[in-house]
């Protein structure tokens, strides 16, 4: 945001007023009121028609940091009578009846993200070409439940493993084709688990609109990923003598199976529907921003740029575009990339928030980062707001 003269304070506030109000305006509850209602038994998801009357059991599979606010969204257009499995890596103020609940970790695997990854596997094999299984995604799901391909990878292996993924630099597309391949839960193997039943997805995306199955690692949609893909990022971020043996070993055996594809029979009878996404929060924190009276201009061309790179590319659009406009809010959404060396405390947005500091001292220039999900790597924060 920019100002040809305003006080950084107030600054700072809008920025955060717009933030506040987007976050509110693309809420879950807000989503599932305009995308998902159930009306005597019959479930409309987006556009299709699920009759709840004609299905021997209907199971919900619920997973990612919103697992128990989409559960509760959708048992409130439902009712009492859904039972599955909910994982995430916050607890839940209450507990939904007929629901398993599993605590798993975030960044990183924890003992209960691997207990996770087997009930719903169990469950999902149980069913039957009469079942429905409504699956609810959400953002951190690859690590909130997980099941290592391989019996060898120890917990303690899987953590290690996606340490030297998180802190390599590597885009998350990049670190997610490695984990889809190292997963039994991932890039499409519990829609593989749950075949022949009925599946339909709902998601609540915090990827990048043309890459669903970026989200939770894709583990109900085909891969577009290959294994040839990740021996080459392994190489290219000289990842094998970070890994621990046994994954390690996978690789050098070439030992890796290949993710399902689009011509899996796993996916002949699944859908999928984004009811909230990036492009959700952007077009809300436009419209506040407009009311604020900005004039508004959207950027996000810089997603899974290295943070500096991203940095320079947004500040000088603002410097550019405040020479023709006044006051100015440029809004950018997606995630920017850190290579983290030596710990650390924080995230990509309080990293990204840092460096712009100082890039606009002195200036009349407010830069707020921050991630939807309230969290942002480590630390307690959702992110960072700076001034010049």
């Amino acid at each position: 945001m920019a100002d040809s003269g305003g006080a950084a304070r107030s600054l700072r506030e809008a920025a955060r007023s717009i933030f506040q109000e987007a976050l509110e305006q693309a809420s879950i509850a807000n989503a599932f009121a305009r995308h998902v209602e159930c009306e005597r038994g019959v479930l409309r998801i987006g556009e299709d028609l699920y009759d709840l009357h004609a299905y021997a059991r209907s199971l919900v599979i619920s997973l990612g940091k919103a697992a128990h606010t989409m559960a509760e969204a959708l048992a409130q257009q439902v009712g009492s009578s859904l039972e599955g499995i909910v994982a995430s890596s916050v607890p839940p103020p209450t507990q939904l009846r007929g629901f398993r609940y599993f605590r798993g970790g975030h960044p990183t695997p924890n003992a209960e993200s691997i207990q996770a990854g087997g009930a719903m596997l169990r469950a999902l094999e149980a069913q039957q070409a009469t079942s429905l299984v409504i699956f609810l995604l959400s953002g951190g799901g690859s690590s909130i439940v997980e099941k290592p391909i391989d019996e060898e990878i120890s917990l303690a292996d899987l953590v290690a493993t996606y340490g030297a993924l998180v802190h390599s630099g590597a885009p998350i597309a990049e670190i997610n084709a490695i984990r889809k391949h190292l997963s039994a839960v991932k890039g499409g193997r519990l829609a593989q688990a749950a075949f022949p039943a009925q599946q339909v997805s709902i998601l609540v995306s915090d990827v990048p609109d043309n890459t669903p199955d970026a989200l939770a690692s894709g583990p109900t949609m085909p891969d577009s990923t290959r294994v040839e893909d990740c021996r080459r990022i392994a190489e290219k971020y000289e990842l094998l003598k970070q890994f621990p043996a046994s994954t390690r070993e996978l690789f050098e055996r070439h030992a890796l199976e290949e993710t399902p594809k689009s011509d899996d029979p796993a996916f002949s009878r699944a859908r999928w529907w984004t009811v909230l996404s990036n492009q959700t929060a952007i077009e809300k924190a436009c419209a506040a921003a407009e009311r604020g009276g900005y004039l508004v201009q959207v950027d996000n061309s810089c997603d899974d740029w290295d943070y500096e790179l991203a940095a320079e590319h947004l500040l000088g659009k603002v410097r550019e575009l405040r020479k023709r406009f006044s006051p100015l809010c440029l809004i950018s959404g997606g995630e920017v990339t850190v290579k983290v060396a030596d710990g650390g405390s924080g995230g990509r947005n309080q990293q990204f928030a840092l460096f712009c500091a100082e890039k606009i001292a002195g200036q009349d220039i407010a830069v707020l980062s921050a991630g939807t999900d309230g969290v942002d790597g480590n630390s307690p924060a959702a992110g960072a707001v700076v001034d010049g």
